[in-house]
């Protein structure tokens, strides 16, 4: 994998990383996705989740976007082991990308475990990833880590905190989290083992910032599928909910809120057929509940269908923008019809979430959105479960993640309230060193990030990327000149310009005399070096576009 520098090199690097006790975010700290975090003991290291964003409009056409994992890629004869706390894409996504670089074992919990072998078959890696299954509650000896994985609610079944006991303290991270006092899917919160571990004593508590701005308790699920209930009870048109594939809960509640109604249920999007099977498969799905595919279900009568449609934060490609569109081959929407969106806003999705709306809105669907009907709950701790975490665990040192800065210094405060010593804000690439009960930065390491690009990864620093970038914004030109061995022009040069207006268009002395003049310039010799040529039809065509454009010059030499 190649890296952009050797962050190995710069003055900041940390030393001693093989000695005492160390955690090392490479992502999810200071950004909500794309989880990767690793702890040292001693030398040997075990990584946290290892997770996927998606990509937005600041860099056109990726849609998978990880952390950079180039620094524990070089000491990965010293990495003991990968824990996946759970299964969303955010945690688990980046895990068939780049365990090739990695050849760790896997350990997680059997949902994952079942959810993590359709991924991995995905990209060709069936039975070759050593995947270890630890039952809920259980325990794992990795290497100096000894890690008991206890079982909390979230949005998706099995979330697991992890008590990381090591001869030099124990850290507590707890995944992404809250406390549901009645989940409908999954065991409930292990309050005995929270409170067996803070009386053990803890050393730090690594945590999820992602809903410290909200009062209270994030809420529980049943009182979401009664609300649902009475909402689907309102319509005689379509009904379409979009929501988080991952959310097993959900997806139950949103078939009995149909059921309830007289409604069958059609799964629109690959990424919910592949849940529902994985719940199915271990448990967590009612045998009872059957689902249409969109072709069978477009024959029902429009006041007895119900879709659930991936797309709930504006993804391109998924279901609810084909639909919105009107690009999806199954699936028709019009006036009368309603789309529900049973989910959050992900910090930075609301351009792409208004987008899909207003295309619906336009087609005559109603749109039925949190600010409309009570239809979701967080799947992260409000203030008031971070405090009743905070006073069960009660560890000597909080490390925000899982959020952005403002998430995390909101958290890091909180943590002080509740009387917690020492608060840590850390980035990616943050090294931290715990050494006689308090924890410090010692410096940084390499942390960027990498795009799943045609079955290939691409650095972000990439010169590919680069481009893009700056043709999204600046536009391009592609220049073709010709010259016979002697460097003398053989017909006009030509200048394609691409996502912008051409400064010479119209102009009595365009392209050609703006060439010609910078080719003929140069001396004899210069002129049969293609190099040269390139780099002076370069700079005449950058000079034309200045000041107020910077695009991609492409300049092709041809030799006749």
């Amino acid at each position: 994998m190649n890296r952009s520098f050797p962050r190995e090199t710069t003055a900041d690097f940390p030393k001693g990383l093989d000695r005492g006790l160390w955690f090392v975010p490479l992502g999810g700290a200071g950004e909500i996705g794309m989880n990767l975090n690793l702890f040292a003991c001693d030398g040997t290291w075990l990584m946290v989740d290892l997770g996927v964003t998606f990509g937005d409009e600041s860099i056109p056409g990726l849609d998978v976007v990880m952390a950079d994992p180039s620094f524990i890629v070089e000491r990965r004869e010293k990495l003991a082991g990968l824990i996946v706390t759970h299964a969303h894409e955010d945690h688990v996504g980046a895990v068939a990308y780049l365990w090739p670089q990695l050849r760790c074992p896997v350990y997680t919990t059997p949902f994952c475990a079942a959810f993590l072998e359709y991924k991995l078959k995905e990209v060709g890696l069936e039975g070759e990833v050593p995947v270890i299954v630890v039952p809920l509650g259980g325990r794992a000896d990795i290497g100096p880590f000894s890690v008991d994985f206890i079982t909390l609610t979230h949005s998706i079944p099995e979330p697991n905190a992890l008590a990381i006991r090591t001869p030099h303290g124990t850290i507590f991270h707890t995944g992404d989290w809250k406390f549901d006092p009645d989940p409908l899917v999954g065991e409930p919160t292990d309050f005995a083992a929270l409170n067996a571990v803070g009386d053990a004593g803890v050393l730090a508590l690594i945590g999820d910032s992602t809903n410290v701005f909200s009062e209270g308790e994030a809420g529980s699920e049943r009182d979401v599928r009664e609300s649902l209930i009475e909402l689907f009870g309102r319509y005689t048109g379509r009904i379409a909910v979009g929501c988080f594939a991952s959310n097993v809960a959900r997806l139950e509640s949103i078939c009995r809120a149909a059921g309830a109604q007289g409604r069958e249920v059609a799964l629109v999007g690959q990424s919910l057929w592949r849940i529902a099977e994985t719940a199915r498969r271990t448990g967590y799905l009612a045998a009872d509940l059957t689902f249409h595919k969109p072709e069978e279900a477009a024959c029902l009568p429009r006041d007895k269908v119900l879709y659930i449609c991936t797309g709930s934060q504006g993804e391109g490609r998924a279901a609810l923008m084909r639909i919105a569109s009107g690009q999806h081959q199954d699936v028709t929407l019009e006036e009368g019809d309603v789309v529900v969106f049973s989910s959050r806003i992900i910090p930075g999705n609301e351009k792409a979430i208004a987008k899909v709306q207003n295309q619906l809105a336009k087609l005559g669907v109603e749109v039925v959105t949190t600010r409309d009907h009570f239809i979701h709950v967080s799947g992260h701790p409000a203030k008031g479960e971070l405090r009743r975490m905070y006073q069960m665990i009660r560890p000597s040192i909080a490390i925000p993640v899982h959020g952005e800065a403002m998430h995390m210094r909101a958290h890091a405060a909180l943590a002080k309230e509740c009387q917690v010593s020492q608060t840590v804000l850390v980035e990616n690439g943050s090294a931290v060193k715990f050494d006689k009960g308090a924890a410090k930065i010692m410096g940084t390491v390499w942390s960027g990030r990498l795009a799943w690009e045609d079955g290939a990864m691409v650095p972000f620093a990439s010169a590919m990327l680069r481009d893009r970038k700056r043709m999204f914004y600046e536009g391009a030109a592609v220049a073709t000149v010709v010259l016979d061995e002697d460097g003398e022009l053989m017909g006009e040069p030509q200048v394609a310009v691409l996502g912008m207006a051409d400064p010479l268009e119209g102009e009595e002395r365009g392209w050609s005399f703006v060439l010609d003049t910078a080719v003929n310039r140069l001396p004899k010799k210069a002129r049969r070096d293609d190099v040269v040529v390139e780099e002076a039809v370069r700079s005449a065509i950058r000079k034309a576009f200045a000041p107020r454009r910077k695009p991609v010059v492409k300049v092709h030499v041809a030799r006749i």
